[in-house]
């Protein structure tokens, strides 16, 4: 039993000890030139890729840029592109060397911007395997050490004359310099209200100017109005564009219309009244003329007829009433002067009423507006107050006809305008 277990462990001994000896046979022993030859059998990378990509470029402007990119593979066989990037940047399709010069005049023409990103894809191509090919980006950014301050520039020029009720619209732009200006503040030196106000470049400025900016009370007749647009960028670098206005007293259009009518209108009704006054006293003088034609003519025929008496007849007694009838027509005369006295008075008052109606016509019809802005509206306004004021104190004393229902104003307007009448009141000249 014992030899059993002694050849039993020595049979098991000797196959260990073989296992340990061909597995150690196996494994190849560390020299120089087995190492060199590891990465070619065992250390092979099957993904085409860039093994030396930088994520990440900083240029200083004037300078240049030149990177050699390489992958993990033979270059003779692949082809380098670039799909996108910024104006200028070149890559050699054969090599892959990436080349870049930040000129000046790229950041002067605008085509470039300092502080700001750009990302650059490209990649690289088998050209016998179309899809073994790799894509990827990088960013570039420029910086500059000089600093160019940004502007700020209104579109209009930096004197501005206004009136009241004008309104002005210009729009803030904005000559961007190392540092764009984030922000604009708007101050002026008067208080302004119902004004579109400014807060970056681009924005417009609108705003009309009130009718009562210049009170009555102000001792001046034309104010200055400032505008001061302050540009500011994220460093709280500052740039300020002055606007001056001079605003002078304008026209408050609707109220000066609605003024002029009522002037007019009133004018209107006066040269109304005018006329049934004129109709009334004109109406008086013809029928007192003609009273005193009819004494004329009773006065004339009796003394023709006593005439006719005295001369024609032989009887003595007919002689005698004949040469009592012309003391009869005499009679007439001062009967006629006590029934209807002469209205000289009422004559020239007549005239008088037809010019200052003739009057009022003309400078009516000199002083009517031309549309809603008639730069003359004040003038024309004023002077028919002032002519209107003027008839009224000459014909003070003239007791007016209201318009009633005896007389339409049509009617009125007609007989004014009769050619008989403006031939009884026309001068006469010898």
């Amino acid at each position: 039993m014992n030899i059993r277990l002694l050849v039993f462990f020595f049979l098991m001994l000797n196959h260990f000890a073989y296992a340990q000896e061909k597995k150690t046979d196996t494994i190849p022993k560390r020299t120089d030139s087995t190492w060199k030859v590891l990465p070619d059998v065992y250390l092979h990378d099957s993904t085409l890729r860039i093994i030396n990509l930088n994520p990440y470029f900083t240029i200083h402007v004037d300078s240049v840029l030149q990177y050699d990119l390489k992958i993990n593979r033979s270059p003779e066989q692949y082809y380098w592109y670039i799909k996108n990037g910024p104006v200028g940047i070149q890559i050699d399709r054969n090599t892959g060397i990436l080349y870049f010069k930040a000129d000046k005049s790229f950041f002067k023409s605008g085509k470039l911007k300092y502080d700001i990103p750009y990302r650059v894809d490209f990649g690289v191509q088998n050209l016998y395997i179309p899809s073994e090919h790799a894509d990827t980006s990088f960013t570039i950014m420029f910086y500059n050490t000089e600093i160019i301050s940004s502007k700020v520039k209104p579109t209009i020029s930096p004197v501005q004359y206004l009136e009241e009720g004008d309104s002005i619209r210009f729009r803030v732009q904005c000559e961007t310099g190392t540092f764009p200006i984030e922000q604009i503040t708007l101050n002026a030196n008067l208080p302004l209200t119902t004004y579109r106000t400014v807060g970056k470049c681009n924005d417009e400025f609108s705003w009309m100017v009130p009718f009562d900016f210049i009170r009555d009370n102000d001792t001046t007749k034309q104010k200055t109005l400032i505008l001061q647009m302050i540009g500011a960028d994220k460093f709280m670098n500052k740039d300020t564009a002055t606007i001056t206005f001079y605003i002078r007293p304008g026209i408050n259009y609707p109220q000066k219309n609605e003024e002029f009518k009522k002037v007019n209108d009133e004018m209107s009704r006066y040269i109304q009244e005018l006329k049934l006054t004129f109709y009334a006293v004109s109406q008086s003088i013809k029928s007192n003329k003609k009273t005193r034609t009819a004494f004329d003519i009773t006065a004339s025929t009796t003394a023709l007829a006593g005439t006719v008496l005295v001369t024609a007849s032989e009887n003595p007694n007919t002689q005698d009433i004949g040469k009592i009838l012309p003391a009869v027509g005499l009679t007439l005369v001062p009967v006629k002067e006590a029934v209807a006295p002469s209205k000289i008075q009422e004559q020239n008052t007549a005239s008088q009423i037809r010019a200052a109606i003739k009057r009022l016509e003309y400078m009516q019809s000199e002083n009517s507006i031309v549309g809603d802005r008639d730069p003359e509206l004040l003038a024309k306004t004023k002077k028919l107050r002032e002519e209107l004021k003027q008839t009224r104190l000459q014909l003070i004393d003239l007791p007016m006809v209201e318009l009633d229902q005896q007389l339409s104003p049509e009617e009125a307007d007609k007989y004014f305008n009769d050619p008989k009448v403006n031939k009884k009141y026309k001068l006469k000249v010898n």
